[in-house]
C-alpha cells in the first residue's frame, strides 16, 4: 500500500500548489508508514523534477508523451489508473483545482473509491480514515469518515503549507499504456496571457468591485498592485459591464485563487465571489458601506471610501519599502 500523488505542472515548471500537495504527501505517508510516490505527465526537466525532493518526494514517476500536451480528461484518467494500480496506493491525492477536480472524480469514479474534496488537514484517523474538509465556501468544516479501501483526497490551496523535507528522490518505471484513442481533446491553437503577475500564482490580489464606480478608477489598485507586486482581479459584475477583462473575474464562475493576501476594494460580498477567495490565507475588506457581508468573510477591515483609502496604504507601503 503506498500514498500516490498527481503532480501538474505548467509548461515543464512546477508552483507553490505542486510543493504544497507533495509536502502533505510526505506528511501523509509518514503518518501513514508507507510510502510516497509523485506522478508526472508530460515533458518535465530533470532539474524540474529534482526539486520535488526538497519537499519530501521519494519516489517520481515521469511518463512523458505526445498526448500529454493538452489535458484529456479521459486519458488522463486511464494513465493515472494504471500508475495506481503499478504501485498499489490505496491512497491517491490532487490538488483542489480545476485539473484536480475534473480528474479526482473520475478517478474515484473508477476505483470505486471515496472522494472527498477540499480536504484542510491531515487525517485525524487512518483506520478508520477520517479527514476534515471544507464547507460552506470556507466558513465551516466537516470531520468525513471514508468506508472505502481507496481513498481519493483534493487538498485545499494554503491549507497545509509548504515544508522543506529533503530526501533523497529515486526516479521509478513503471509500464504504463498510453492510448491515444480514448482521447476527446484536440489542441488547435494557444494562445498565452502574459502579465508582471499571473492571477492564479499571485501571492497578493488586488481586487475591485462596483464600488470603484467606473474602469477610470482602476489607476489606485493598479498602482497598489504594481508597489505589492500583486495580480489584479475584479468581480464578475466589473467584468460583464467591460470595466476589466473577462480573465480577471474571480469567483465562482470565474477564477479560483488562493493567495496568501487577497485585498477586496469596493466589493459588497456576493457569495458567488467568496466561493471564488474562501482559500485565501489573509482577506482584506476595504468598503464604506460597513454592513458589506465581505466584512464577514474578512480577516481585516478598513471601512472607508476606497478611493481615499487605497492612495494612503500605497504611500505608506512605498514609504516602507523605501
Amino acid at each position: 500500500m503506498s500514498v500516490l500523488v498527481y503532480i501538474e505542472h505548467w509548461d515543464g515548471k512546477f508552483k507553490k500548489a505542486s510543493f504544497e500537495l507533495v509536502s502533505y504527501a510526505y506528511a501523509m505517508a509518514k503518518q501513514m508508514q508507507t510510502n510516497v510516490y509523485g506522478l508526472v505527465l508530460g515533458n518535465v526537466a530533470t532539474s524540474e523534477i529534482d526539486k520535488l525532493a526538497d519537499y519530501g518526494l521519494e519516489n517520481a514517476i515521469v511518463i512523458n508523451h505526445n498526448a500529454f500536451q493538452v489535458l484529456d480528461n479521459q486519458l488522463f484518467t486511464d494513465v493515472i489508473a494504471q500508475a495506481i494500480e503499478k504501485v498499489q496506493a490505496n491512497v491517491i491525492l490532487f490538488a483542489h483545482n480545476n485539473t484536480g477536480k475534473a480528474l479526482s472524480s473520475r478517478i474515484a469514479a473508477r476505483l470505486k473509491a471515496g472522494l472527498v474534496s477540499g480536504v484542510v488537514a491531515l487525517p485525524d484517523s487512518t483506520s478508520p480514515f477520517i479527514i476534515r474538509k471544507k464547507l460552506f465556501t470556507g466558513k465551516a468544516t466537516a470531520q468525513v469518515k471514508v468506508n472505502t479501501d481507496k481513498v481519493v483526497l483534493t487538498l485545499s490551496q494554503n491549507a497545509y503549507g509548504v515544508f522543506e523535507n529533503k530526501v533523497t528522490l529515486n526516479k521509478v518505471d513503471i509500464d504504463v499504456q498510453v492510448n491515444e484513442s480514448i482521447a476527446k481533446t484536440k489542441l488547435l491553437d494557444t494562445q498565452k496571457f502574459t502579465a508582471k503577475v499571473l492571477l492564479t500564482d499571485a501571492e497578493i490580489v488586488v481586487s475591485g468591485g462596483r464600488g470603484m464606480k467606473g474602469p477610470e478608477n482602476w489607476g489606485v489598485i493598479e498602482e497598489l498592485a504594481d508597489v505589492m507586486g500583486a495580480a489584479t482581479a475584479c468581480t464578475r459584475p466589473v467584468s460583464d459591464e467591460g470595466w476589466r477583462p473577462h480573465h480577471e473575474h474571480v469567483g465562482q464562475t470565474g477564477k479560483i485563487v488562493a493567495p496568501m493576501l487577497y485585498i477586496a476594494c469596493g466589493i459588497s460580498g456576493a457569495i458567488q465571489h467568496v466561493a471564488g477567495i474562501s482559500s485565501s490565507k489573509y482577506i482584506i475588506a476595504i468598503n464604506k458601506d460597513a454592513e458589506a457581508p465581505i466584512f464577514e468573510a474578512a480577516d481585516y477591515g478598513i471601512v472607508g471610501d476606497v478611493m481615499q483609502v487605497l492612495p494612503e496604504l500605497t504611500k505608506k507601503i512605498k514609504e516602507v519599502k523605501k
